[in-house]
């Protein structure tokens, strides 16, 4: 039974204070500010520090409006709770349970007659079917169960009369396209209710006003309120240095040479998240923590997005009440759940972005004073660079601003279709209320009338197939009548594209989580491999399920999962370039910094080390060729265009072929014939030129936009990975969607699914506006070109990622091995 802290001679706001004190908080300026402004009719964007209290600062302003309206407690009666009010969206379906919870704690303190519920893909049957009936007062959901709640006509009487929607995390959204399928519903519940308020919430993000403005859609500017809260929580980052600095440092082994460091932090805490970036890396440094302290079974866990909710939830469970020591996770524990025990985040290897840094941070200290801590562990020595320049970008305030895009047709059809089924529309109607957000504002009538047809007819060479007519029209008005069509779509909403993936189950037992097809597919009866902490053994493969038993020994892979490659951040390759620019006047400031003096000590003696206004470059010779190695330190992404753009340009000069690498500090470039770098130069190698043809002339940019198609022709509804239990294979969905783009580009060329392709590929794959600032800066800066006589420190991860194309018997590791140890002699003899 609930205790009701509320008294009838208390006013609203002195009941809101009297809850805080309950709790052992007071009120943040920053909160009244956003409880006055929901009070006075404004949408808007609360921007503060993780942990300082952001969700009692936006979800108290119902409340208190709510309270207001309802003076009188002897009328509140439980059993006639208030009807629908408040719609939360979360981005993880993960956080519903526990934002709910949080949600649930001062409605229960105040006693007040509302219902609250949780809407998602984990959700039961039973208690959807109740919500379509009646919705509860709030409602926790994701972007993608909302847009199946716009499938229902009869729940749209009760969405129109919602008062607010709160979007959580609204960083996590923004520039991807579940934040443009957000930013499209939450026109639609404008359009349904005018005076619809809409806060969002978010923490580290670089283009606040820009979100805002993303989130607010058509609201008038003086109807909006941007609120500041903490933006510099207590922050302490520390780095855990290795005991011997390698002075040739590469990447793609995982640092658990580290381990037993690690593990002596950890005892020194009373809990832990211990963040990778890869759900692979976190399942053997699981592994390796747990053979460093045995002891410690059953007091650390693994958590990521690929294992059953079931054994997530108890992790969860468990870490919250503060009987872990230590979660070994990925991003699935880098938003909203609040761990108060969690007293240390420990980061392995470099976040590649100063926001993520200090978001992950924030995990520990999870209360508004208290001090959040982080220490990092490099994977190899230049990560440390990284970690020096990202707490540069964080005191400076130089956080990543997120990317927007831009008119993205695909997310636009499948949401044309959704409100076709739900109700149905008129084509002026729709277009004024898809332009009314924020990525449509310049959305052409041809583009529409393009969208139209595709759901309609299929588009022009699909005319002739009736699968593809999912939307009829019917006196003016855009309908969906066939029940097959509103099956497949309801089942299949939603933007987010992963490859095909089985679940793996124990033979006689529960389910352990999901691994992709390609990877399994790789597998026979009897490997062993690393899965939810565990050493398994593949058993059989059948009805879409691996199934496996315990193993012991040594695993013979481990699992490998798409999407863990983070490139650098513009910002924090800025405040690298100003790092190392520091070491070549000789000044190392910081632990990070003054570990790195031999190995960059080393650099200047053999080649040398650029300034910011600097491009260095290397060739050697060696028994493999001509190597060119360029130092623009931009990122990954931006290294991959450019490696191919520069090929491309010097093949054109002089009759070459090329082999090349990259890393997110450098490039190389690989000929069996000595490389003509000064005539290159000479001949503009680094001018920007005209940019996207040369791109699309010097990759597959075909091969490319066809892979970036899959997704496409999945969201916007051309193929379908088939209905639950019966799910198609990787290898069917790949062969559907590359016959779609052959066929468009035989027959409907100017198809604009396909032009969305291409245009994908040049801005998020090698992010074409990126390589064309960072080839501006390149022609203004001074050009180094050294030849030294052997492979210098800054080099050698380079010429390791390029080592790893060729076959040997031998592992990697121990040919980069003694490639160290003669590079150590060479550098000893030296001095």
């Amino acid at each position: 039974m609930n205790t009701t802290i509320t008294s009838k001679r208390e006013t609203p706001s002195q009941i809101i204070d009297r809850y805080f004190a309950s709790i052992g908080w007071k009120p943040f300026a920053f909160q009244r500010t956003v409880w006055r402004s929901y009070r006075d009719g404004f949408s808007g964007m609360l921007h503060s520090a993780t942990g300082t209290g952001k969700t009692l600062g936006v979800w108290m302003g119902p409340i208190l409006k709510w309270l207001q309206e309802n003076p009188d407690q002897t009328k509140w009666n439980p059993k006639r709770p208030a009807a629908a009010r408040v719609l939360w969206i979360t981005p993880l379906r993960a956080l519903a349970g526990d934002t709910e919870n949080s949600l649930r704690a001062p409605l229960s303190a105040l006693g007040l007659p509302w219902t609250l519920d949780s809407r998602t893909g984990d959700s039961k049957q039973s208690a959807k079917n109740r919500q379509l009936k009646r919705l509860p007062t709030a409602l926790v959901t994701t972007p993608e169960s909302l847009s199946l709640m716009l499938t229902h006509e009869k729940l749209l009487p009760q969405l129109s009369q919602l008062e607010c929607v709160i979007v959580d995390e609204w960083h996590e959204l923004l520039g991807t396209k579940r934040g443009i399928q957000t930013e499209l519903a939450l026109s639609r519940l404008r359009s349904l209710n005018p005076d619809l308020r809409v806060w969002g919430v978010s923490a580290t993000l670089g283009n606040l006003p820009q979100a805002c403005q993303a989130l607010m859609g058509d609201t008038p500017p003086d109807r909006v309120k941007i609120v500041e809260g903490h933006k510099k929580k207590k922050v302490k980052l520390e780095s855990i240095i290795p005991e011997k600095m390698e002075r040739f440092p590469w990447s793609g082994h995982i640092g658990t040479k580290m381990v037993p460091q690690v593990a002596s932090l950890l005892e020194t805490v009373n809990s832990a998240l211990v963040f990778a970036n890869t759900r692979s890396q976190t399942e053997i440094w699981y592994q390796h923590l747990l053979k460093q302290k045995p002891q410690w079974a059953g007091r650390i866990a693994i958590h990521h997005g690929s294992l059953d909710m079931s054994v997530r939830r108890w992790v969860e469970d468990e870490l919250r009440e503060g009987r872990l020591r230590a979660v070994v996770c990925t991003s699935s524990l880098d938003l909203g759940v609040d761990f108060t025990a969690v007293d240390l985040v420990i980061q392995i290897g470099s976040p590649k972005g100063a926001a993520r840094l200090l978001q992950r941070a924030g995990r520990s200290g999870h209360q508004p004073d208290a001090q959040s801590r982080l220490a990092f562990v490099p994977t190899n020595a230049i990560e440390l660079i990284e970690l020096a320049a990202a707490q540069d970008a964080i005191r400076g305030g130089r956080l990543e601003a997120r990317p927007m895009l831009q008119r993205p047709l695909d997310v636009l059809a499948q949401h044309v279709v959704t409100i076709a089924i739900g109700g149905g529309f008129t084509s002026d109607a729709l277009l004024k209320e898809v332009r009314t957000a924020y990525a449509y504002r310049s959305l052409t009538d041809a583009e529409w009338q393009w969208v139209l047809n595709f759901v309609v007819h299929g588009g022009e060479s699909l005319e002739a197939y009736p699968d593809f007519h999912r939307v009829e029209i019917q006196d003016g008005r855009y309908q969906v009548t066939e029940r097959r069509t509103i099956t497949n779509h309801r089942i299949n909403i939603g933007t987010i594209v992963a490859d095909a993936s089985m679940q793996v189950k124990f033979l006689k037992g529960r389910t352990l989580g999901t691994a992709e097809e390609s990877f399994v597919s790789k597998l026979n009866p009897g490997d062993k491999f690393l899965f939810a902490g565990r050493l398994v053994q593949l058993v059989r493969v059948k009805d879409n399920a691996a199934y496996v038993r315990r193993a012991t020994g040594k695993p013979d892979t481990v699992p490998r999962w798409m999407g863990g490659r983070m490139p650098l951040s513009s910002e924090l390759s800025e405040a690298l370039r100003r790092r190392i620019e520091q070491a070549s006047e000789g000044k190392y400031i910081g632990r990070e910094m003054t570990s790195l003096k031999p190995l960059f000590q080393l650099q200047e003696k053999w080649s040398s080390l650029p300034r910011s206004d600097e491009l260095l470059m290397e060739k050697i010779k060696s028994r493999r060729g001509h190597h060119l190695f360029l130092f623009p330190f931009e990122g990954r992404l931006v290294h991959e265009g450019m490696a191919a753009l520069f090929a491309h340009r010097m093949s054109k000069l002089r009759k070459q072929s090329f082999s090349m690498a990259c890393n997110d500090h450098g490039i190389v470039l690989q000929s069996p014939t000595v490389i003509q770098v000064e005539q290159a130069v000479t001949a503009g190698v680094f001018a920007i030129g005209d940019l996207t043809t040369e791109i699309l002339e010097s990759m597959n940019s075909t091969e490319m936009a066809k892979r970036q198609f899959r997704q496409i022709a999945r969201v916007a509804g051309l193929i379908h990975p088939g209905l639950p239990g019966r799910r198609k294979s990787a290898s069917h969905l790949q062969a559907s969607s590359n016959l779609f783009f052959d066929v468009f580009c035989q027959y409907d060329p100017e198809n604009m699914l396909l032009e969305q392709s291409r245009r994908e590929v040049l801005e998020q794959q090698l992010e074409s506006t990126r390589m064309r600032a960072a080839l501006g800066r390149i022609e203004s800066s001074r050009l180094i070109l050294n030849e030294p006589k052997s492979v210098t420190p800054l080099s050698f991860g380079l010429l390791v990622d390029k080592l790893r194309e060729r076959v040997s018997s031998e592992t990697l590791a121990d040919r980069v091995r003694r490639m160290q140890e003669d590079l150590e002699l060479a550098a000893e003899s030296k001095e």
